[in-house]
Formats: structure tokens, sequence, C-alpha cells
């Protein structure tokens, strides 16, 4: 039938012709993938889940409210969607233009950490406490890092002049990197200085860069490593940390008390856990810093190897559809960025992971979409908008 309104279909009123344009095939809501929303949702809900078993019972963390880490957890995941779509709306393409002034933004608030406006919070001096509000500005930088070496990166080659970036581009964009690198290693954070290395050789590896960079890289690494030990620059208890990583049994009381404690309550879980809020190292608060850092010993020791195997499931299916996203895009632009956002949830995940196991030492990075965190989750849902922005924009025979 024809009518006046634009959005009418044969068949079809009004109201029927918008909900048929609203899933048409060349629809924004088509075109989102679906599989990366669904398992970061899951992800986020079943992290307040094992944020409040961690909680309930904390008295001296939740302030006499057993669902004051639980609401606040979803309050963060509200936010952390509400950017997303704001992303997607916006656009990566928009957002390139924009990436000097967010790199610089994040810079200057990464720099305040360093003044006496910088906060301590368990042990790491690295915060900002706005309001009542604690904010993380390296979980940022990991954003504006992707964003300007993928500008640098892409550049000359999406406009036709070059076939891959040039040796002085690539110097350039590791340059852009270096800046918040060296300030991260100032507060330190080493952990967060660990991701960025991941992500920078995800960007470059993807950018068809010449892999005498990514070797030169790695020697670097080595060299900073082995310079940042000798320089004394790591504090007393990041030094304990890798001690206790290296000779699990040394001083369980002390600075192997979290890995012990997290291997526990891990291996009591057994093959289906001991019952969503049943843990008996969870409920004897067992283990420092359950909400965030050690979350994932929540899933082992109350959801067991299925439970903590599902999450590990629904990391791996968003980080594939990621991948494939980076694969499928048209410009070298969009398949940098998508390819840091893969290095960056893959890396953080198998790092987070891997120090409640043992075959990992302890930053203290959380667990994408599952660890207690505003900074963290407003960054990684950050993440899922511009995966989402290079899907929906390129064309549909891509």
């Amino acid at each position: 039938m024809t009518g006046t309104n634009s959005f009418s279909v044969s068949g079809y009123g009004p109201e029927r012709a918008g909900w048929t344009r609203l899933f048409a095939r060349d629809s924004l809501t088509r075109r989102l993938d679906w599989p990366i929303l669904l398992a970061a949702t899951a992800l986020s809900l079943l992290g307040s889940l094992l944020v409040y078993s961690a909680t309930r019972n904390r008295t001296e963390l939740n302030q006499g409210d057993p669902y004051f880490f639980l609401l606040r957890h979803l309050m963060n995941l509200g936010i952390g969607i509400a950017l997303m779509i704001a992303t997607v709306w916006l656009g990566h393409r928009a957002l390139r233009n924009a990436v000097p002034v967010l790199y610089g933004l994040s810079v200057l608030l990464a720099l305040v950490v360093l003044t006496p406006l910088g906060a301590t919070i368990n042990g790491q001096r690295n915060w900002l406490v706005i309001g009542g509000f604690s904010l993380q500005p390296a979980e940022f930088l990991k954003i504006s890092i992707i964003l300007g070496m993928a500008m640098l990166l892409s550049a000359r080659v999406d406009a036709g002049d070059k076939p891959f970036p040039d040796h002085r581009t690539v110097f350039q964009s590791l340059c852009l990197a270096a800046v918040p690198i060296m300030i991260l290693l100032l507060m330190p954070d080493l952990g967060s200085v660990l991701a960025m290395v991941a992500i920078i050789l995800g960007v470059l590896l993807a950018s068809g860069s010449s892999n005498r960079w990514v070797f030169g890289l790695l020697l670097a690494g080595v060299v900073g490593c082995v310079a940042i030990w000798q320089l004394h620059i790591l504090d007393d208890y990041q030094i304990n940390r890798f001690a206790a990583f290296a000779n699990p049994d040394l001083d369980p009381s002390g600075v192997g008390y979290n890995t012990n404690q997290a291997r526990i309550a891990i291996g009591s879980g057994g093959l289906t856990g001991a019952g969503l809020f049943h843990g008996s190292q969870t409920t004897g608060q067992f283990v420092p810093e359950q909400q965030t850092d050690f979350v994932f010993t929540v899933a082992g020791e109350e959801l067991g190897f299925l439970g903590a195997g599902f999450i590990i499931f629904l990391l791996g299916l968003l980080l594939w559809r990621a991948c494939r996203i980076a694969r499928d895009s048209t410009e070298l632009y969009g398949t940098t960025v998508a390819a840091g956002i893969v290095a960056w949830f893959a890396f953080q995940s198998f790092e987070n992971i891997g120090m409640t196991l043992g075959i990992m030492p302890v930053t203290g990075l959380p667990l994408p979409f599952v660890s207690y965190g505003g900074s963290s989750m407003f960054a990684v849902w950050v993440a899922v908008g511009l995966l989402q922005s290079i899907k929906v924009q390129r064309p549909m025979s891509a």
C-alpha cells in the first residue's frame, strides 16, 4: 500500500512498517554484532552476582549494606552501556577526528594522579577520587593509545598513498604510546604498562608494519624490565608479588597469601562448585580483593569448573567476534582499532585468570566486564561500542 508515511510496507500499517524497518537487512539493529553484545552483557551480569557474593558479608567494606557493591556494579554497567550507545552513535570515524583531544585529556588525568590530588587505594597510587567516586585514568589511556596509534598508522594507507605504514609513521606512533607508559611507570602501575605493551604489539601486527619493529619492541621490553629492576623503580609490594610468583611456597601467610588462598578457593569448587553464595572461602573472607582482582576465585569456588569455564567461553566468544570484525573491516583504521581491543582484552583476561591460578604474577589488572570497578567497566563498554561502530559502518557487501 502507499501513503504519506515513508516507513509503510506493503501489507502492514505504519506501526508494523516501522517495526519491520527496524529489523530490515540494512538496519542498525540487524548490523550490530549481537554475539559480542550478549557475551559482554552476560559477563557483566554474572560479574554482578559474583561481586555480590564476595561483598555481601564484608561489613567493613559495604558500610553495613549487603547490596552496596551490587547496586554500584549495576550502576556502572548502566553507565557503561550508555557510553557504548553513545560511541556507536558518534562512530569510530568521527572519534578519529577527536583523537588528539581524547589523548590529551587522558594524559592530563594521568598526570594529575602524580600530584597531591592523586589517591592511593590498595597500595597503588594510580587513582583520582572526585566527589566520592574513584577514577583510574590508566583504563582510559588504553583506549587513547589504541585510537591514537590507529589514527597515525592508517592515515596514509587509508588515503591510498601507501600500501602499509612506513618507518617514520611507526616511530611516531610508538612515541605517542611512550608518553602514557612513562607516566604509568612513575606511579608505578606495572600491570597497566604490560597491558599497553600487548596493545601496542597487537596494533603493530595488524597494521602491517615491518616485523623489525615488533622484534625491536620485544627486545626493548626485555631491556626495560632489566632496567626497571636494576634501578629499583618498583615498590616493595610489587617486588614481593614477583617473588611470590617465582616461589609459591614463599611466606604463605605473607606475600604468598593472596595466591595461595585463591588456588584453595578455585580448587575446592570441583566440577560444579559449592553453589552460589555457599563458598566457604568466599563466605569466610579468606581471599583479599575478591570483588576486584580475584573475582574469578568466586566463580571457581561457587560455580565450579563448569561455571568458571563458561566465563572463559564468553570471553573467547567475544574475542573471536572481535577478530572477525578486525578481519572484515574495509579500512586499516578499523582493523587496527579492533586488533588493539582484542590484544587488550586477551592479555588482561589471561593475566587476571592466570594470577588466580598461580601461573601469572599478581599485577592488579581486573577481569574485563566481571570485576568490580567503574573505570574498567566504562572503558570496556566504550571498546565494545568501537567494535560495533566498525561493524555497522562497513559496507553491507564486506
